[in-house]
């Protein structure tokens, strides 16, 4: 299985920055896609990033030139640059990632339990 903890969180003024990690562990093949979500209470959850097991980024057009998403396949562990925040960008942000365990496993999906971000004055 996989195991993912999301780290880097906190509060922050807007205009400031922050770096997401997202690592994982446990027992398993390859991380496939692994993908940014974020969530704000009574509202519904919202993919921000992603990136492919070749390194490929993708981004919602709200954070497009504002954060940027990468992995380091050696530590199993993504990133989320997160600049220029905005008092929007304030929600709980999730990992997620699409995983093969084992040889003969299909790829499942994984979550971690969120990092809190608020961006306010």
């Amino acid at each position: 299985q996989v195991q993912l903890v999301e780290s880097g969180g906190g509060l922050v003024q807007p205009g400031g920055s922050l770096r997401l990690s997202c690592a994982a562990s446990g027992s398993f093949k390859i991380m496939y896609d692994v993908n940014w979500y974020r969530q704000v209470p009574g509202k519904q959850r919202e993919l921000v990033a992603g990136i492919n097991s070749g390194g490929t980024p993708n981004y919602v057009d709200s954070v497009k030139g504002r954060f940027t998403i990468s992995r380091d396949n050696a530590k199993n562990t993504v990133y989320l640059q997160m600049n220029s925040l905005k008092p929007e960008d304030t929600a709980l942000y999730l990992c997620n990632t699409w995983a093969r365990i084992s040889t003969f496993s299909a790829v499942s999906e994984h979550w971690g339990q969120g990092t809190q971000v608020t961006v306010s004055l």
